[in-house]
């Protein structure tokens, strides 16, 4: 059994069918289709053109088409903009409808606001992980910061202090600014993706090991990039945090997929990431 814990549908012309044909080729089992709810002025236009029509971001509707056409194939999520009136009550009626994930949570909007608590905690309550993409307000160049256009969470201590006030929500990170942390030198670092040796001294382990609620998908090139980038320490963080790690793509590819088969892991730590940790988050359904 193979979980694809992050990806979207009607995404690079992704259709439910185009979606499933990808799957089938890849050995992939269930998919989890995430949201990514965009507001005019709120987010990269750059993306307009990996979206098909007739939809403009990843709005639950979309999904909905997808999971009606295949109902075994998929799992639901969805995540409200937190700034948007009723948020938890939108969370709330998604759920009653089948959502089983709060995701991908991917806003402009710092992850310890008090409306983006209100909706995580939320989330705890119904059962739901939260899937949060997170991109850092700035990047390091030498002499001085360089801020980014487009920022989504803010930053490390901002996923700490979330952690922190939501004890009973499960976070899984994802993404450039989440992924940078596994090495001590994220705050001087200026690539989006760093690729170097990692030093010791990263944020990362600590808050896995502080906060049981931190998880994570290995999604996108963000992660490929941040457990290959020093082979033995990837494969060490993948044993070490075995339970809480999940098989995601957030495209279509097989890179990750060949890549952890060429780690040689345990059996039983392959067997967690690629679909036992999904399912202790979202168990299957007749």
């Amino acid at each position: 059994m193979v979980i694809d814990a992050h990806n979207h549908v009607y995404w690079y012309g992704y259709g439910p069918d185009e979606l499933v044909a990808n799957m089938d080729e890849h050995g992939i089992d269930v998919t989890w289709l995430l949201s990514w709810e965009l507001a005019e002025g709120m987010y990269d236009h750059g993306y307009d053109k990996t979206f098909m029509t007739p939809y403009i971001g990843m709005p639950l509707e979309a999904i909905w088409v997808a999971v009606d056409k295949y109902p075994s194939r998929f799992v639901p999520g969805f995540a409200p903009n937190p700034k948007l009136p009723h948020a938890v009550e939108r969370l709330r009626a998604a759920h009653r409808n089948g959502a089983r994930v709060a995701g991908e949570f991917k806003f402009r909007c710092l992850y310890d606001d008090p409306d983006a608590i209100a909706v995580f905690r939320a989330a705890g309550e119904l059962g739901m992980p939260v899937t949060l993409h997170i991109d850092v307000p700035w990047l390091p160049p030498s002499g001085s910061r360089n801020a980014v256009t487009w920022w989504y969470g803010g930053t490390i201590d901002n996923l700490g202090n979330a952690l922190r006030l939501c004890p009973d929500t499960v976070f899984l990170g994802h993404a450039p600014g989440f992924w940078r942390e596994v090495s001590g030198d994220a705050d001087n670092d200026p690539a989006a993706y760093p690729n170097g040796p990692v030093v010791p001294g990263g944020r990362l382990r600590p808050l896995f090991d502080e906060y049981p609620n931190l998880w994570a998908d290995l999604s996108a090139g963000s992660a490929l990039t941040a457990i290959s980038r020093d082979r033995d320490w990837g494969r060490q963080f993948l044993i070490d945090y075995q339970e809480r790690i999940l098989f995601a793509r957030d495209y279509f590819d097989g890179r990750l997929m060949e890549y952890l088969n060429s780690l040689e892991l345990p059996e039983n730590v392959l067997t967690a990431i690629l679909s036992g940790n999904a399912m202790k988050l979202t168990p299957l359904r007749e």
